[in-house]
């Protein structure tokens, strides 16, 4: 599985458009081939810092959305309201951590 995670600073008066443009294509990427999971952030400090988190099958299932027509339009209409070039980084899950339920807590 592959998590991908991009941060995303939009101007401040850009955000109430953005959130237009997520909720119309979310289910969409969410029903994409290979996407598992997907949710979007904001920022704790900052309104206008959001983050796109997101598990898909494999670094191809990526591929293959981010090479899609979904994506390119999407993108085409997020870009102009960005005020900083976004950073995204994919990882991959090495240890989940589950509580321990056996014992009071």
């Amino acid at each position: 599985m592959l998590i991908r995670i991009v941060r995303m600073t939009f101007r401040p008066d850009t955000i109430d458009a953005f959130f237009r443009i997520f909720e119309q294509a979310a289910p969409a990427i969410r029903n994409f081939p290979g996407c598992l999971h997907l949710e979007l952030w904001q920022d704790h400090d900052a309104d206008h810092v959001l983050t796109s988190f997101s598990h898909w099958t494999s670094d191809n299932a990526l591929t293959c959305y981010r090479t899609s027509t979904l994506f390119q339009e999407t993108w085409s209409k997020v870009t102009p309201l960005f005020d900083a070039q976004p950073v995204a980084r994919s990882h991959k899950a090495m240890l989940t951590i589950q509580k321990d339920t056996s014992r009071p807590a």
